[in-house]
């Protein structure tokens, strides 16, 4: 399959990693990131907004997919401005998937939600996420292809975890009593990723997370326990002195189902919670340099 990622990102290698079926271009922010991603044999062109390579619109002309990463920009900059024409007359083109956030569901108080529960948010970032959504949805109906949109939650993986946070030094255990995150691995994402693209269903809304919202500062705790390092000390919400991004992601409680991933694709997460992830990450080196237990 001929898939062109706009944005090819973390999630994005995960899933090209993942398939090596997968015929892949796409678009990235700079020369030196384009010429690393040919050397690996993925078709890869410049697109910052203000600059875009003249060989993406034969690209895309070529795809079968379409995947999006890149995140809503400022008028006139987003890639459906930029490759309108292309997109629309490319005629092998039969999937749009768009990577969105849990985000656009705001507040549930902690309850359940799936794919049918309410956009609550408020933010400004949710609200152009969900716009954004419609905008790509509106895109595939006028071209006759499915759009699904992936509502993603905090990802982690190889380099991206707990465990290198605790290395680096910079891993807080902000504690907010009763609050908790949701988070799924990237090979989990690129998995569901990869059975939306290949099961033929139509386009829809699917919700990807682990199978336990678990307080945040409850990661961190484990793994520095699987490092054998001290524990960064618990710091009061109210507090924290944070700033207002890492703030934001405590505004909003909500426990996401994956039930119709599972139901519907035959997803099978290969780490159903943070500690499977997390173990199989320090198995292999993750995190490893931070300060001993008992070391001064």
């Amino acid at each position: 399959m001929k898939v062109f990622f706009f944005g090819v990102g973390y999630c994005a290698e995960a899933l090209i990693r993942r398939a090596p079926t997968i015929d892949a271009g796409g678009t990235v922010r700079s020369d030196e990131r384009a010429a690393a991603l040919r050397a690996r044999c993925v078709d890869a062109h410049v697109f910052d907004g203000a600059r875009a390579d003249p060989r993406i619109g034969p690209a895309l002309k070529r795809a079968e997919a379409i995947v999006v990463s890149i995140p809503p920009r400022g008028p006139g900059d987003g890639p459906l401005e930029r490759f309108a024409a292309a997109i629309s007359e490319a005629p092998a083109l039969r999937r749009i998937l768009y990577y969105s956030t849990i985000g656009v569901y705001g507040d549930h108080r902690g309850a359940w939600i799936d794919e049918t529960s309410a956009t609550l948010t408020c933010s400004d970032r949710g609200l152009a996420r969900l716009a954004e959504e419609a905008r790509w949805i509106e895109a595939g109906r006028a071209r006759r292809a499915a759009v699904d949109v992936l509502r993603l939650p905090g990802i982690y993986g190889p380099g991206r975890n707990a465990l290198e946070r605790l290395r680096a030094g910079d891993a807080r255990r902000i504690v907010k009593p009763g609050h908790v995150s949701n988070r799924a691995h990237v090979d989990d994402i690129a998995e569901v990723t990869r059975l939306v693209l290949t099961r033929g269903l139509g386009g829809q809304i699917w919700n990807v997370a682990d199978d336990e919202p678990a307080p945040p500062q409850d990661v961190i705790a484990y793994a520095a326990t699987l490092l054998g390092v001290a524990l960064p000390p618990e710091e009061a919400f109210d507090e924290a002195n944070l700033s207002p991004m890492s703030a934001s992601f405590f505004a909003d409680e909500k426990r996401v189902s994956n039930a119709k991933a599972k139901a519907l694709l035959g997803f099978k997460p290969a780490y159903p919670t943070y500690r499977e992830g997390l173990k199989a990450l320090a198995e292999v080196g993750e995190g490893r340099g931070g300060t001993k237990l008992g070391d001064s």
